[in-house]
């Protein structure tokens, strides 16, 4: 491929690699979703009553800021390659002027915490730049 053939790919590239500003009224943020899967195992689902426990104790002194916590209905494919369905909490946590590398040093703790006390092998992280504003 020729030098002038590849100029503008690589113009193209760098562009792609640069988030636009954000509009006016608006901040970079990051937002991070955790999904915490309730099947326990070797014993039955994490109650509501845990849920809340856990959210006082461990997530609200992590992210004092404020947090939103939803209900949600998952599914993944277990080793076996069997479908497994579970009810799940969903936390979303939007960390204005974070970037990824900290919104996730932030929420790893809480992983961790939510993975002991429940005996869970994983959580799911969704971390995606944003413009917000308050």
């Amino acid at each position: 491929m020729k030098a002038a053939a590849i100029a503008p790919l690589l113009l193209l590239a760098a562009c792609a690699a640069t988030p636009a500003p954000c509009p006016a009224g608006t901040e970079p943020a990051t937002v991070a979703e955790a999904y915490f899967g309730r099947n326990a195992t070797g014993r039955g689902e994490v109650s509501e009553a845990e849920w809340r426990a856990f959210l006082a104790d461990t997530v609200t002194p992590a992210f004092p800021d404020g947090l939103t916590a939803t209900d949600g209905a998952g599914q993944w494919r277990g080793r076996e390659g069997r479908i497994i369905q579970e009810r799940s909490k969903v936390l979303a946590v939007v960390l204005p002027g974070q970037d990824a590398a900290q919104a996730r040093s932030r929420l790893r703790p809480v992983e961790e915490a939510w993975k002991a006390r429940f005996r869970q092998q994983s959580v799911l992280t969704v971390y995606r730049a944003a413009c917000v504003g308050f």
